[in-house]
């Protein structure tokens, strides 16, 4: 472990505002971030810096002798900041967002060198996504996911429907004769039996689909496990197989007859696609231009 400015800003932070909540708005960042970094800072010197209480906390002696040592030096580096920010460019902010590796490709990846502030994109599950939001490592996810944090609000934006494709060359005749006849049966025995491509990441789809239309897990493993669905639709354009997809991340190898839509199950399984930012950032116009290019790229494929 490492000591890390940070935390020191943070401690000082708690120990002038006296409330962790206090030194959040302060800083801009969640209250679990503001924990987050006192723990952290904690375990790295190994006692304790404050003595909590419900309404407030109170510098323990270690915490007193700290902050005496940090305070001039934190307000030299502040000075240092502040004099060299005025004789140089405006500062870029920086943006971090949360999203799974295709819709960075599907929607972003195009805009990334006009966009006039850094960006750091991370891909993960949405789980820590959430977490990371609420500790301020994120400034925005993009998720199917909602969480219940209470400083994270969640705007719907779009929806992305679950479906069976296949490649073009897939005979997929049998398939549709069991369909047509409502043979739910055959149709679950006739799947098994073919080559299935998924992701380690997203075996959720495979699964929730064959639970959604045949009342159980599937029992079989895909053939091949590939690092992503931009690789599923590559390896199944032009060929043989099947795949469980998000409906707009293959609809260019759909018009062009690269693979084919095989089936949206006996009922349509759609997801809602959110927004998810804070409730407290200082970034409101870096992340509404965000946003807007999310909502135009969507509305361009809906109409």
């Amino acid at each position: 472990m490492q000591w890390n400015l940070e935390w020191l800003r943070t401690f000082r932070a708690i120990y002038e505002t006296g409330t962790l909540s206090s030194a959040a708005k302060e800083l801009f960042i969640s209250q679990p971030g503001v924990s987050l970094h006192l723990n952290s800072l904690e375990a790295y010197a190994g006692y304790k810096l404050f003595d909590r209480s419900p309404r407030k906390v109170v510098p323990t002696e270690k915490g007193k002798i700290l902050y005496n040592f940090i305070l001039q030096p934190l307000q030299k580096l502040e000075s240092a900041e502040q004099y060299f920010h005025r004789r140089s460019k405006p500062e870029r902010a920086t943006i971090s967002i949360g999203m799974c590796f295709e819709t960075f490709q599907y929607t972003l990846e195009e805009h990334v060198a006009s966009l006039p502030f850094n960006l750091i994109i991370k891909f993960g599950l949405y789980p820590q996504m959430q977490a990371d939001l609420e500790n301020g490592l994120l400034d925005m996810i993009i998720t199917p996911q909602k969480g219940n944090q209470s400083n994270l609000i969640y705007r719907p934006f779009s929806k992305e429907r679950i479906v069976l494709i296949a490649g073009s060359k897939t005979d997929t005749s049998e398939l549709k004769s069991l369909l047509e006849n409502g043979d739910v049966l055959g149709v679950k025995d006739f799947l098994k039996q073919q080559l299935w491509y998924s992701t380690a990441g997203d075996m959720e789809h495979l699964k929730n689909f064959w639970s959604k239309n045949f009342n159980e897990h599937p029992d079989f493993s895909p053939n091949y496990i590939v690092p992503n669905i931009s690789s599923i639709i590559r390896c199944l354009s032009n060929n043989d197989g099947f795949s469980i997809v998000p409906d707009f991340l293959c609809q260019e190898a759909l018009e062009v007859g690269k693979i084919k839509l095989v089936w949206e199950g006996n009922i349509p399984w759609e997801n809602t696609l959110y927004f998810g930012t804070r409730k407290n950032t200082i970034y409101h116009n870096e992340l509404a231009e965000l946003k807007k290019l999310f909502e135009e790229k969507w509305e361009r494929e809906m109409a």
